[in-house]
């Protein structure tokens, strides 16, 4: 028996100056389902979610709500008709606690009844299978707890439609099965869950529905059942993709010894180790990953090795020298080359008001010859990085912060790659890409290893750190668990060792 239809959009327009954001977009969510919207980047996905959730008014169509048309003005508007949304970065203030966070804003008389206040948010935890203490301040909660608190502030606000983008970016696959589970106790409740996510496994596990999105316009609803992984990835790109992973095999004598790290400790900017007493080495032809959850250190090892960050004690050997205290540009002209994307994109690897032909000069132009940039060069080598990425531009004048996160991304690995490394440390570099666009890096980075070049491969999804790496090294609270062979060991494993644990039990490393 099919559902009743709760929420349908219909013909939804939105523009952004010349870009057409949606087009004549048609979705429909059913009471009691959870139904996952997949695109490319820039496919309109967030954009229509903005919409439905009030952020963003559209340019046309009609929004119908249980069979009345309504129009939201604010985020307000559309909690208050029972449409939530949880955003990929948390809008929560860490000094407060769960409950703070919760209630925030939904005081409406001059005395807060904080006894009654809890109770209800226990009764929502209860309704829903969602696990919280009220009084815990939010900067001591790990993620998972975090993204709990998101999803009962909306709950508490009278939610019965909830939207998760990218929920699971950043859980371990034990926390990924309990939000899933909080999903389908929402979906028993009659609730309308939307997911968007890029992880094609994780569409196929969770979701009832499917609607895929290409360039703005709605493509196809499909029942997930009578779907395959490569069916929808044909119709997000348009064409056939492979989805297996290659662990490809390289010439046994590239493979020597690159890098080695040594006792190496890193403070960070609260005078607290960020990275422990690390030891760990990385040969040519080989791909290193790094998996943990958020703030374990990936991000300050990144920055050590790469001279960005001081270095308290140990040693960091690229080929037989010790590159500790060295700069960051006496680091690069020894063949170490860094394509970090933090979370602010902008904010180290590439200059926002410069334009693409510029930042693929700023890590080489030290290297020419003479007094004077040469600009021609440059350009040849950014028009040579946009083909090879598929970057999507106007052109090589193009203002990099004019460009979507994604291919902000593709000009800044393909920068790194052209330096020709031999050492490549890549972290995150398909955060925010689409599928296409990920499995396009994944053979990028295989050509690298099959050249010889050693790659330390930052990653956050556990399939692919498990199908593309040689070897797998699992960081905890700045030191590291173990480093493991991906081939005998399984995601569950992984996950128990992301938290701190052996997975025959046993808690470790936790002061």
């Amino acid at each position: 028996m099919e559902k009743e239809v709760f929420i349908k959009l219909e013909n939804i327009s939105k523009t952004f100056g010349p870009v057409k954001a949606n087009r004549n977009i048609n979705l429909e969510l059913r009471k009691g389902e959870i139904h996952a919207l997949l695109g490319e980047n820039g496919s309109g996905k967030s954009t229509l979610m903005n919409i439905l959730s009030g952020i963003y008014s559209p340019d046309g169509g009609s929004i119908m709500l249980d069979g009345k048309q309504v129009a939201f003005d604010s985020p307000k508007e559309a909690i208050e008709a029972g449409i939530g949304m949880v955003h990929q970065h948390f809008k929560l203030v860490d000094v407060l606690s769960a409950q703070e966070n919760i209630i925030a804003g939904q005081c409406k008389g001059v005395f807060i009844n904080k006894a009654k206040m809890t109770e209800s948010i226990l009764t929502i935890c209860k309704k829903y299978g969602l696990t919280v203490n009220p009084n815990k301040k939010i900067y001591n909660m790990s993620v998972s707890e975090k993204q709990t608190v998101e999803i009962i502030k909306v709950l508490y606000r009278g939610a019965k439609v909830l939207i998760l983008d990218e929920p699971t970016a950043v859980l371990t696959p034990q926390e990924t099965r309990v939000l899933f589970e909080i999903m389908r106790n929402m979906k028993r409740e009659g609730c309308a869950v939307v997911i968007i996510t890029h992880k094609m496994n994780e569409v196929m596990e969770i979701s009832d529905r499917v609607t895929v999105l290409r360039k703005g316009e709605s493509i196809a609803t499909i029942d997930t059942s009578s779907a395959t992984p490569e069916q929808l990835t044909e119709l997000m790109v348009g064409k056939a993709i492979d989805l297996d992973l290659e662990r490809v095999q390289v010439d046994p004598a590239l493979v020597k010894e690159v890098l080695k790290v040594e006792n190496l400790t890193v403070l960070n900017g609260e005078r607290r180790e960020a990275v422990s007493n690390v030891s760990f080495t990385l040969s040519g032809g080989e791909i290193l990953g790094v998996a943990g959850i958020a703030d374990s250190g990936q991000k300050e090892l990144c920055e050590a090795i790469t001279g960005m960050m001081k270095i308290k004690s140990g040693k960091v050997v690229f080929k037989g020298e010790n590159i500790v205290g060295l700069s960051p540009r006496d680091i690069i002209k020894r063949g170490v080359s860094l394509s970090f994307v933090p979370e602010d994109r902008l904010g180290m690897g590439l200059v926002a008001g410069m334009n693409i032909i510029d930042n693929v000069l700023l890590k080489s132009y030290q290297n020419m010859p003479g007094l004077f940039v040469d600009r021609k060069e440059g350009r040849k080598k950014a028009e040579e990085i946009v083909q090879r990425f598929d970057i999507s531009t106007p052109g090589t004048n193009q203002i990099v912060k004019r460009l979507s996160g994604g291919n902000i991304q593709k000009v800044l690995l393909g920068r790194e790659i052209d330096l020709e490394p031999e050492l490549l440390i890549t972290a995150y570099p398909v955060r925010g890409l689409d599928i296409g666009a990920s499995y396009n890096i994944y053979d990028v980075l295989n050509q690298q290893k099959q050249k010889g070049v050693a790659v330390l491969f930052i990653g956050e999804d556990l399939d692919v750190l498990l199908g593309l790496c040689d070897r797998l090294m699992v960081m905890h609270n700045g030191k590291i668990m173990d480093i493991v062979d991906p081939k005998k060991i399984t995601k569950d494993e992984v996950g128990m060792l992301m938290v701190g644990r052996r997975p025959e039990g046993g808690e470790l490393y936790y002061d």
